[in-house]
């Protein structure tokens, strides 16, 4: 028997989730104490122990109900004492005046070695050229005027970073080449790159990130990580690090810029997915001990599983989604690409097709009941 279980921190209560593992395995007995949650059938016996940082109040438990083809359902109060935070983003991790080391995220090859940095600034909105414009009584002074970084500089957007590889701190040639001529590119460094040229990993062929004018250079943030320099390179799941990066990037921009609602395009200009941010302040626990009833893919696939008895604990956000490809939701998608109040997320565009595949196969991975909120799709992003 498998248990799901959402607790929202804000609230301090949670819902409940037993799953049952085939059909016919009612009736079941339930037994509840703050720390562990017990379940008998007529074939089996199971005991599942919850974190110490989260205490079930058993007296709360109201709303208990049969959901077919989901389980057993209850809703009740928890103390849940956990001051995990989210990893840290771009703009907090990153400092000036030292060194870092980008890695290719796909397949760990260095990317650029031993940068030290010597200013990291975060770049303003999309349109800030036009609010300018707004607001000066004068002529607009950065009209037609690139923000570029100089060399060691580093600019932050919401899902890329630019950087100046005109310095000789960088690797040339076999990490990084133009997509292109698909060869060794170290004559790219010297010369004026051509406009938006693809950079590609030379060991694993996954799309970076594009050229610019100036010798600058865009990268995603999707498909790279950056470590301070002297620090081993951690290996991430593909499908841990794309939906963690993703979470934290939603989260950052619904309270800086009060926005929730979100198109996810591609370098190409395409919208791949619609994302509605519902919240951002669950803790999932999630038991998948009975292999007979596991699904092929959990919210946590990818993370450190425990023993069948004990259960992790995990940051999550909770968006609705619905997808763009195949012209599918394409009248809604226009509405929202023309409302001021939706903010666009630009990926790889191959990213975006990941991260859809990511996000569908999370949704089925949810109790039915769960899956579906006015014909939008549902599902948690974990964040850790």
């Amino acid at each position: 028997m498998d248990v799901f279980l959402e607790i929202r921190k804000r609230l301090q209560n949670a819902l409940l989730i037993i799953r049952e593992p085939k059909q016919g395995s009612l009736p079941v007995d339930v037994s509840i104490t703050p720390s562990v949650l017990k379940m008998k059938t007529l074939e089996q016996c199971r005991e599942i122990n919850f974190p110490p940082e989260v205490r079930l109040v058993p007296s709360s438990l109201r709303g208990l109900q049969y959901v077919s083809g989901d389980g057993i359902h209850m809703r009740l109060l928890v103390q849940a004492d956990l001051n995990k935070k989210l990893v840290s983003t771009l703009n907090q991790s990153l400092q000036a005046l030292k060194c870092y080391v980008f890695y290719c995220q796909w397949c760990g090859e260095i990317i650029i070695k031993e940068r030290k940095l010597l200013r990291v600034l975060p770049l303003p909105s999309g349109n800030w050229n036009a609010l300018v414009e707004e607001w000066c009584c004068h002529p607009n002074p950065f009209a037609n005027k690139p923000l570029n970084p100089g060399e060691n500089d580093c600019f932050i957007g919401d899902t890329h970073l630019l950087v100046n590889l005109r310095s000789d701190s960088c690797v040339p040639g076999p990490e990084i080449a133009q997509a292109e001529t698909h060869q060794p590119s170290e004559s790219h460094l010297e010369s004026k790159p051509k406009a938006n040229t693809k950079i590609i990993c030379k060991r694993c062929k996954a799309m970076l990130g594009e050229t610019g004018s100036s010798g600058t250079t865009k990268f995603y943030i999707t498909e790279i990580i950056i470590q301070p320099s002297g620090r081993d390179f951690d290996m991430i799941p593909r499908s841990q690090f794309v939906q963690s990066v993703i979470a934290q990037c939603l989260v950052e921009l619904s309270s800086t810029r009060s926005t929730f609602r979100f198109t996810v395009q591609g370098q190409d200009g395409k919208t791949y997915i619609l994302v509605w941010l519902l919240n951002s302040d669950s803790l999932l626990i999630e038991s998948l001990g009975n292999s007979e009833s596991s699904q092929a893919f959990s919210l946590f696939e990818g993370m450190e599983r425990l023993d069948s008895n004990s259960t992790g604990i995990w940051n999550a956000v909770k968006v609705l989604y619905r997808p763009c490809v195949k012209n599918r939701n394409n009248e809604l998608a226009s509405s929202w690409e023309n409302d001021i109040g939706v903010h666009s997320l630009v990926l790889p565009s191959q990213t975006c097709l990941e991260l859809l595949l990511i996000l569908s196969r999370s949704n089925d991975s949810l109790p039915p009941s769960l899956q579906y909120m006015n014909s939008f799709q549902k599902l948690f992003a974990v964040t850790e």
